[in-house]
């Protein structure tokens, strides 16, 4: 975050380089069980990015060393791929994609019921396809509804969305402009059903008062994420017992 540019990115108007209101999410897309050969599957668009999610398990844990004899552990492979990006990544696995695997696997950790698979790996692969910031949201999204197509059980999914601060003004869902040039990004998951906080993240400077309003913003999105998740699984679910009709007649 240079927090410099030349580029207007809100105008006087308060609207952002794509046409946006300040507390406007981006566009968002999300499909459940696109994947025959996982246990659960998602694909998610918002914005630009895109990214797909698979899940296997829950399954023994290789390597036997990292079994919990009182509960599963959830293993995430968070990885960009090397042309997601319009400057083209070194392929592989780098810092921020071990950070976020981590940080992606501990908010999941909070919601999934753990306890009933000891000894068990609960594996999440979540591959970006494309990126234009906000991936770490995108992703753990994503991987929350693979989780629930996978019939594992869980407290609730988990809805992610940021908010952050360029030109001055708090924002909602930062673009990539926003994200490179802007002041702040804050990183938000929540459950649902408590507002509970499982992952919250900062990086640049808001006031407190700043911060306040955008997470304000953040979780009142993070809601419409998760009707679009449950709409996601909704359908997923009824295509399924359609195609066991289907198999009767």
């Amino acid at each position: 975050m240079s927090g410099h540019t030349d580029v207007v990115l809100v105008d006087e108007q308060g609207i952002r380089i794509d046409g946006r209101k300040v507390d406007e999410k981006r566009p968002m897309k999300i499909e459940a069980g696109v994947l025959k050969n996982a246990d659960g599957s998602c694909y998610l668009e918002i914005g630009k990015n895109k990214v797909l999610c698979a899940v296997y398990g829950p399954r023994e844990c290789r390597p036997r060393h990292l079994q919990d004899p009182t509960k599963a552990i959830i293993q995430c492979k968070y990885n960009m791929e090397a042309y997601s990006v319009s400057d083209r990544k070194r392929p592989g696995t780098d810092r921020r994609s071990v950070e976020i695997s981590k940080l992606i696997s501990e908010a999941l950790s909070s919601v999934v019921q753990v306890d009933l698979y000891p000894r068990a790996s609960i594996d999440v692969y979540i591959e970006i396809l494309q990126a234009n910031a906000g991936t770490r949201c995108a992703g753990l999204t994503a991987a929350s509804v693979a989780l629930a197509d996978a019939g594992i059980p869980m407290r609730d999914v988990v809805p992610a969305i940021a908010c952050g601060k360029a030109d001055g003004q708090v924002l909602l869902d930062l673009n990539k402009e926003e994200d490179n040039f802007g002041q702040a990004d804050v990183p938000l998951a929540i459950v649902p059903s408590t507002d509970e906080i499982v992952l919250l993240q900062m990086d640049g400077n808001m006031t407190r008062d700043e911060l306040g309003r955008g997470l304000d913003m953040a979780f009142a999105a993070a809601h419409e994420v998760y009707d679009l998740q449950r709409d996601a699984l909704r359908r997923r679910y009824s295509a399924i017992t359609k195609g066991e009709g289907d198999t009767d007649e």
